[in-house]
């Protein structure tokens, strides 16, 4: 489990993202359904229920700001680790905490700008040229809000981080913010297969 999940810093936007997540993985599941209604209509009809496209841009806008925290919270971004697996301990640690600060601040930097696009979509009260005359500041709403949990999400890692850094509990440190090994992938694999088998060795038991 993600030290996210059970630290006190991050507990709860750590389910707040989990939401989100599970938010997300629904809007693309629509999407899906949409965009298979529109193929099976084409090509059987000859006619479009439009949109489809423009909903599944939305979708996939709002998924991804949303996936970027619980990414983050648990440890689960790409990164590039060739040095970072030889480095003493606290070096390490120093540059995880470096690493989340700086991801911190282009999330920040995007979030910025996004911002500005929404308060602008607010005052024209802009609408999508398209068919479903889409009023644009609900996807770009919910896709803000997401990128304000990042923000808040690396914001509270960053100074969790560096204060478990000071007072020398490095192992939790880097268990909240350092590079997942191949060891952590692996007995994260383990565990959820014991789970998987407990259950099925219930669901034997049972009469």
């Amino acid at each position: 489990m993600s030290g996210a999940a059970t630290d006190p810093w991050t507990r709860g936007v750590y389910r707040l993202c989990r939401v989100g997540v599970w938010f997300g993985g629904l809007l693309f599941i629509l999407a899906s359904i949409i965009v298979c209604i529109e193929v099976v209509i084409r090509k059987t009809i000859g006619a479009s229920i439009g949109g489809a496209d423009e909903l599944s841009g939305y979708a996939l806008a709002i998924a991804s700001a949303w996936a970027y925290g619980f990414a983050l919270l648990e440890r689960a971004h790409i990164r590039i680790d060739t040095l970072y697996a030889v480095l003493p301990t606290r070096l390490a640690a120093i540059c995880d905490i470096l690493a989340v600060t700086s991801f911190l601040g282009f999330f920040c930097l995007i979030s910025r700008y996004a911002l500005e696009v929404l308060l602008q979509t607010i005052d024209l009260g802009s609408r999508s040229m398209t068919p479903l005359q889409t009023p644009l500041v609900i996807p770009q709403a919910l896709w803000f809000a997401g990128l304000c949990v990042v923000i808040l999400a690396g914001f509270l890692l960053t100074v969790r981080s560096a204060i478990l850094f000071a007072t020398g509990d490095i192992a939790a440190c880097r268990q909240l913010i350092g590079s997942r090994s191949a060891k952590d992938e692996i007995d994260e694999e383990l565990a959820v297969q014991a789970v998987q088998r407990n259950g099925e060795a219930e669901g034997q038991v049972r009469p």
